[in-house]
């Protein structure tokens, strides 16, 4: 019994310095929870993905309210909000850009 409180001691001990190292070595931010619920699209002002060295791959959700919160890569609708922020950003660069036409006097 002592053997396997020790050795379950031992893995948490494991387990928690990693999560500390990684949060302090990881370029970005990390995730160590998850959020579970929704929510709703009018509240999200920004999604980003967590850096690819992070154990837990998630999207970090920045709210109207200025909370940052995890939700887990595989939710349909972190995913959704995610894309839908990529396609406003494009839109946004594209029409950012400066267009120069030439117009040709033919009379």
């Amino acid at each position: 019994m002592k053997t396997t409180v020790g050795l379950l001691l031992l893995l948490l001990t494991v387990y928690h310095c990693a999560a500390i190292l990684q949060v302090l070595t990881s370029p970005g931010e990390c995730c160590l929870n998850v959020f579970t619920g929704r929510i709703p699209a009018l509240k999200i002002i920004s999604v980003t993905k967590t850096h690819r060295s992070c154990l837990e791959k998630a999207f970090v959700i920045r709210t109207a309210a200025g909370r940052r919160v995890c939700v887990s890569q595989s939710v349909t609708w972190a995913q959704k909000a995610f894309k839908q922020q990529q396609i406003s950003d494009d839109l946004q660069s594209s029409s950012s850009t400066t267009i120069k036409l030439c117009y040709v006097n033919l009379g």
